[in-house]
């Protein structure tokens, strides 16, 4: 009798194993840590440009008359960019997603901005050191790329799941919600059609 209701205990163990690994169980928790660690990879890059900022701001301040907007911009916005508190729950948090992509946004606008000002002090041009930090820069910027676009696919694997039926019954069942990805910051802007100016006293056409 015994070793009869051993059986069935087993076999009850076995039938909810697979009905959960048939439901996607596994796969979301699979899924779920390739996106924690693309997530990473975009963190680990950010604070690399983050580690830059100080040396490239200190090698522009020896640049005498240097345009001191621009520089008070790049310091403001890396100030920015390191307060944002980022923990693992800012994955499931879509409001936290955006404060941190906003604010990595507005140290990007900045530098750039940085290195663009930086073509008209021809002797800041000729600085080995700065020469040496934009390369880093232009490097990491690269990084940033790659690690953003890793995740955001990571992410469109989880949430492809998270939504699809029956998975999605699963999700609910285990708090699986779908997670933010990156966006373009002028996503309205890209999106209009574009014009073009022949100089007819304003007037413009859409490209064909």
């Amino acid at each position: 009798m015994r070793t009869l209701r051993s059986l069935t205990r087993w076999l009850a163990l076995l039938a909810t194993a697979l009905a959960v690994s048939g439901c996607g169980y596994n796969e979301f928790q699979r899924l779920d840590e390739q996106t924690r660690a693309a997530w990473s990879e975009v963190l680990n890059q950010y604070q690399r440009r983050a580690d830059l900022v100080p040396n490239l701001v200190a090698t522009v301040k020896g640049e005498a008359n240097f345009e001191q907007e621009t520089l008070t911009r790049v310091i403001d916005a890396r100030a920015k960019a390191t307060s944002v508190q980022v923990t693992p729950e800012t994955l499931n948090d879509p409001q936290a997603f955006q404060r941190f992509q906003q604010a990595q946004g507005e140290l990007s606008s900045a530098l750039s901005r940085l290195l663009v000002v930086s073509e008209r002090y021809p002797d800041l041009k000729a600085n080995q050191g700065f020469r040496d930090l934009r390369v880093q820069l232009e490097g990491t910027e690269n990084r940033i790329t790659v690690a953003r676009n890793r995740y955001i696919q990571a992410v469109q694997q989880y949430n492809v799941l998270a939504r699809s039926f029956p998975t999605n019954l699963t999700a609910m069942a285990f708090n699986y919600e779908p997670k933010p990805s990156f966006t373009v910051q002028n996503e309205a802007e890209i999106s209009a059609p574009p014009r073009v100016d022949f100089g007819t006293g304003g007037a413009s056409a859409p490209a064909r």
